[in-house]
């Protein structure tokens, strides 16, 4: 018998109950090592000395190894010895050199990836820098006309005239917010409920995505996708006004005051006026998804594939800030007292920047499984914001003082598009399916539908003056006026 251990012939042999069959250890080495590891040297189990077990064996004295009877044999016996601890330091040397080797390679990539690090900072840094002074054209007769202003990057602080802007639109709209009545001439829910198509106007477009409706609900923008935009009179019910940007398909559209602004596929987002460039932003690095503009009219915010949100100054015609998001934007809205920006995301999130500070304020997250945010509004009321996603067939309501939803509305279909009316009673929804409105009542905070009326492929819907008319883009370029 053999340790295994130290390959000899044990003077106190044990063996392992948890070792494999036939280990034999010396008892002395055994014990040294469970004390030092507390586990068996072969199978790497727990192992204690309780688990060795002694084994007997004959008494008999060992012979003497007959190399060992002379000194010729014990010098030969030597040699041998001294010729296996060369041989061993000879590898060990080589082993050295093999790992000094490999050590230095590793720091030779080491020192070229820092390298590229350092270098590719600063390419980002410069491109950033270049980025800041990007200029804007931007000139009221569509001109070109180079401004050369430099522009703020990743958030940084709006000017102070801007945040004075802010500053009075929010205390001018909320000052009265909560008192406001309803007018008398508003629609009641029962007029909602008697909405039918009355008439309907061919918009000859045929990749309209959405309306814009002005402050004064009688004008109705839409764009095609080789970017042309028309604009809708309701009291005509005829467009009135066709132009050609040349900027690509439309996304998204909004009124700035008396301006139409679009969003458009290649990036760009064009401000018009009675069908005239006004002024066109060139910052978005790939499709600008959704454009909104500031209750003041003055300021306007866009977002866009490239993740990033930017803040415009219609008067001046400069870009104000750029900030970036985690995620693509799909759908943006300012709160009504202009001091809130919401942008819906492609993960289904939704995300709540405070516009004074260009900062993050809160994110709603998105639900499991949740697919990009369709469409955002912001109910008048000011504590409400309403969110659809894509593909979903409910609306949900959140409420801004709590921080969480306050009620899921089931549309019966995929939502598309969704409006608030001034008022905040009644919320509009769309989708291939139809329309359907839901009434919130005050006195009895409770929710119903006045209204679900079919229109077949919905794309976006919005209330027209004082209530009293429903107005619906279908997929294939149909302007629909519902009402009484």
């Amino acid at each position: 018998m053999l340790c295994a251990i130290s390959g000899e012939a044990p003077e106190q042999p044990v063996a392992s109950r948890k070792s494999g069959v036939g280990n034999v250890f010396e008892k002395r080495l055994i014990e040294a090592y469970i004390a030092e590891n507390g586990s068996d040297p072969v199978n790497g189990e727990e192992l204690s000395p309780d688990d060795l077990v002694d084994l007997k064996q004959s008494r008999l004295a060992k012979p003497r190894p007959p190399q060992l009877t002379s000194i010729p044999a014990l010098l030969s016996t030597f040699q041998n010895e001294w010729d296996a601890l060369i041989l061993e330091t000879f590898q060990l040397k080589q082993q050295l050199a093999e790992t000094r080797q490999e050590l230095s390679t590793a720091l030779y990539y080491n020192d070229s990836a820092q390298r590229v690090i350092a270098r590719l900072q600063k390419e980002r840094d410069e491109a950033r820098d270049a980025l800041s002074r990007v200029s804007v054209t931007a000139a009221p007769n569509g001109a070109g006309q180079a401004n050369g202003d430099a522009m703020q990057v990743d958030g940084q602080g709006l000017p102070q005239d801007v945040l004075d802007k802010i500053d009075a639109t929010q205390a001018k709209l909320s000052a009265t917010r909560r008192k406001r009545p309803v007018p008398e001439d508003w629609a009641t829910g029962d007029e909602v409920a008697a909405y039918d198509v009355k008439s309907k106007a061919d918009t000859q477009f045929t990749g309209a995505k959405s309306l814009a409706v002005d402050e004064t609900g009688d004008f109705f923008m839409t764009g095609d996708s080789d970017g042309t935009v028309g604009i809708y009179d309701l009291k005509q019910d005829a467009f009135t006004t066709r132009s050609n940007l040349s900027a690509g398909g439309i996304n998204h559209g909004a009124w700035a005051r008396d301006s139409a602004v679009v969003a458009t596929a290649s990036g760009a987002v064009v401000v018009t006026q009675e069908g005239a460039v006004k002024a066109k932003f060139q910052q978005h690095a790939g499709a600008a998804t959704a454009v909104a503009a500031h209750p003041s009219g003055e300021l306007l915010a866009s977002v866009g594939v490239d993740k990033s949100l930017v803040l415009y100054d219609l008067q001046s015609g400069k870009v104000l800030t750029q900030i970036f998001s985690d995620a693509a934007l799909t759908s943006t809205t300012f709160h009504p007292d202009g001091h809130l920006l919401a942008a819906g995301a492609a993960d289904g999130s939704i995300k709540l920047y405070d516009v004074k500070t260009c900062q993050l304020a809160h994110t709603f997250p998105s639900p499991a499984g949740a697919t990009p945010v369709a469409d955002l509004n912001f109910s008048e009321n000011g504590t409400w914001l309403a969110s659809a996603h894509e593909g979903s067939t409910t609306v949900t309501v959140w409420d801004l003082r709590k921080l969480s939803a306050l009620k899921t509305l089931e549309v019966g279909g995929a939502v598309t598009g969704i409006s608030w009316d001034y008022t905040g009673q009644f919320l509009a929804a769309c989708g291939p399916g139809g329309v359907t409105v839901a009434r919130y009542t005050k006195a009895s905070k409770s929710w119903t539908e006045p209204l679900r009326k079919g229109v077949s492929g919905a794309q976006d819907v919005k209330w027209g003056a004082n209530a009293k008319k429903l107005v619906a883009l279908t997929s294939d370029g149909a302007v629909n006026v519902l009402a009484a």
